[in-house]
């Protein structure tokens, strides 16, 4: 007997698990009422799915639901990206479960701390990060003495590599290898003109060896970290189509600020009430009254290893069964028609665990036969943070002039800075980009 779920969602649950073979003839049941009918949302690409999750979220919460009554579940950490970005731009608050937000994954921050070395070769902390990863014979000794001279004569991690390189100063295999570092940073850094920055993050990915780094690794670790590389293109040009041409920032610096500000907002304190993001294993034992299951789809879930492995489609399928489970009051299952993929857009296939659920259980929604542009981020609250800037003083910015601080959120690498510029209007700046002077 279940006492969690309804009805309804017990019913269809038992019905789509039937479907394995291999099970032994054992159903839940419960005592209580039938509840609602499952929602199966069909949108036109993960934009819009993220959307309508975000917005039905935003009902729930008008009609006095607790966020913390909510959890969105998934298939891959991947997808959790476009999902973040969403649930950001509503202002809603989150937490991730079994892992951390998007941009805050190693990967991602590697892939990162190259493009950012390309756009300033003097940061220190990206240079630091990735000098030797992947390993390329760059030792622990070696980095002493480059970390020792640029304190010593002031100057950037870059400029004390290429000053020890010239003078001779490093045993002739830790020379070699530094200036093959060197050499890779300019090369990309040549390889930009005329490339789209989705396609310099793509670039980056490979010839840093980052992705012949992670597809050594094996099984599911790899593939999540390939995917979470991949996903990184996908965000970069999706960023690139929301860009207009009134944006003064270059695209790259935009974007990295872009990156710093979704890494830090947002994710909810242990205390705070938010809505719950996981993956479908993280899930398992957990209940919510309110569960979203996202990427419904033929290649995503069940994935397409599982479909050619003996036995891994049953898997999957115990796999969606546990995820209907955990919802007590009311499941919404979705899917997209369309989904960016290894920077391309696919077509897919709604899921046949959707066919293998009653239809007498479902009510099916479509989106609509539009396409409409995110809508603009929510501002969301935070306590005013130590950051060198006060409210109402006069700063100056290269691009962007004279302007006054109206206004200072977030902390450390994350600090951004409200600013009215007398020709620029009011912007948000990432502190650590914006280069202000008083």
């Amino acid at each position: 007997q279940n006492y969690r779920s309804t009805s309804t969602i017990l019913d269809a649950a038992n019905a789509l698990i039937a479907h394995n073979g291999s099970r032994m003839g054992k159903n839940l049941w419960t005592a209580g009422h039938a509840g609602e009918k499952i929602v199966v949302f069909s949108a036109f690409n993960e934009l819009e799915e993220a959307r309508f999750v975000s917005d039905r979220i935003l009902s729930e919460i008008n009609r006095g639901r607790s966020t913390d009554d909510m959890a969105i579940l998934y298939r891959s950490n991947a997808q959790s990206r476009v999902l973040e970005d969403a649930l950001l731009r509503a202002g809603i608050a989150y937490r991730i479960h079994g892992g951390v937000r998007f941009f805050e994954r190693a990967e991602v921050k590697d892939a990162l701390a190259y493009l950012r070395l390309l756009s300033n070769p003097h940061d220190d902390t990206a240079f630091d990060r990735v000098v030797n990863f992947p390993t390329r014979g760059i030792g622990d000794k070696t980095l002493d003495d480059l970390r020792a001279q640029a304190k010593a004569d002031q100057i950037s991690y870059w400029q004390a590599a290429t000053q020890l390189i010239q003078v001779g100063r490093l045993p002739q295999r830790a020379s070699t290898a530094l200036a093959a570092f060197i050499a890779l940073i300019e090369s990309l850094q040549l390889k930009q003109t005329g490339l789209d920055l989705d396609e310099q993050i793509r670039e980056i990915i490979q010839a840093s060896g980052l992705h012949a780094h992670f597809e050594k690794l094996k099984g599911d670790k790899s593939e999540s970290k390939l995917e979470n590389l991949q996903e990184l293109v996908n965000a970069a040009k999706q960023f690139r189509y929301e860009q207009t041409d009134d944006d003064e920032l270059p695209l790259m610096v935009a974007f990295l600020s872009h990156a710093s500000l979704e890494a830090g907002e947002m994710q909810a304190d242990e205390h705070e009430r938010a809505v719950h993001m996981m993956t479908l294993h993280a899930a398992k034992g957990l209940e919510f009254p309110f569960v979203f299951m996202v990427g419904m789809e033929e290649g995503l879930f069940p994935g397409k290893r599982s479909m050619e492995e003996p036995g891994r489609l049953d898997e999957e399928r115990r796999l969606c069964y546990v995820g209907m489970t955990r919802a007590m009051e009311q499941l919404v299952m979705s899917y997209a028609e369309v989904r960016r993929q290894y920077g391309k857009e696919e077509y897919h296939r709604p899921s046949r665990f959707l066919s293998e659920l009653p239809v007498a259980l479902l009510d099916e929604v479509r989106a609509k036969a539009r396409f409409q542009p995110p809508a603009a981020k929510t501002q969301p609250s935070f306590v005013v943070q130590e950051s060198g800037f006060r409210l109402g003083q006069q700063v100056h910015h290269a691009t962007f002039g004279q302007g006054v601080v109206l206004g200072v959120e977030g902390n450390g690498a994350h600090t951004r800075v409200q600013v009215k510029f007398s020709d620029h209007g009011s912007k948000w700046l990432v502190l650590a980009y914006a280069h202000l002077t008083a």
